[in-house]
């Protein structure tokens, strides 16, 4: 494969190195931006861990920890994509994407189900909002939280699946061997990063003070 170099680059391994190097920094905005919003939940809280340990026993902890075993399968199959990207063999390579995106796909439904449960129950923020503890107020806030850092989640995740989906048809038109595939491990990273954010949110908010 004649492997195209840009003209700034003295060679392609200097071209893929660089291409690395900016996912790293894309990937450090978005500690940043998921950061953020994790330190603002954090900080309430710590404030008014009442309102958020009850609001938080709303949650189905049992879809929530389903989620995160499809997330974990997820990135193993992505690892091994990437590996066998590595030796060349394409069409293990469609296959671990496919079966990447599926299960993102799955990870997206389960995840709108909750969502709807919470619309049912009337615990959408807002003029319907519903609730029959104490601090409807700050439990109000703890389902802003939920749903602003796991809609961007979601949000991610369909980027993701996305991008396997772009990855898969340039796998199936022949673009990669065991020399370039520097895509499908930049994407790997991408969808690491996504995982691991999930890793993050689900003890945060399904398992506030479920011992109470």
């Amino acid at each position: 494969m004649n492997l195209t170099v840009a003209h700034q680059f003295d060679d392609y391994e200097q071209q893929q190195q660089a291409a690395t190097l900016g996912m790293w920094g894309f990937l450090a905005t978005e500690v940043l931006f998921f950061g953020g919003m994790f330190l603002g939940y954090t900080v309430y809280r710590l404030l008014y861990h009442a309102a958020f340990g009850e609001a938080s026993r709303h949650l189905d902890i049992v879809l929530g920890a389903v989620n995160t075993g499809v997330l974990l399968c997820s990135s193993l199959t992505m690892a091994l994509g990437v590996h066998e990207a590595q030796v060349g063999n394409r069409r293990m390579v469609m296959l671990f994407l496919a079966v990447t995106a599926a299960l993102g796909a799955v990870f997206l439904g389960i995840k709108f189900y909750e969502y709807f449960q919470k619309f049912e129950e009337h615990l959408i923020p807002g003029s319907l909002f519903m609730w029959n503890g104490v601090d409807a107020k700050h439990a109000s806030l703890f389902f802003i939280f939920y749903f602003v850092i796991t809609g961007m989640h979601a949000l991610h995740m369909i980027i993701g699946i996305g991008l396997m989906t772009i990855l898969f048809l340039l796998t199936w038109r022949g673009k990669f061997n065991s020399v370039y595939y520097a895509p499908i491990e930049l994407g790997g990273l991408y969808w690491h990063f996504v995982d691991i954010v999930w890793v993050f949110l689900f003890p945060l908010l399904y398992l506030v003070e479920r011992n109470t």
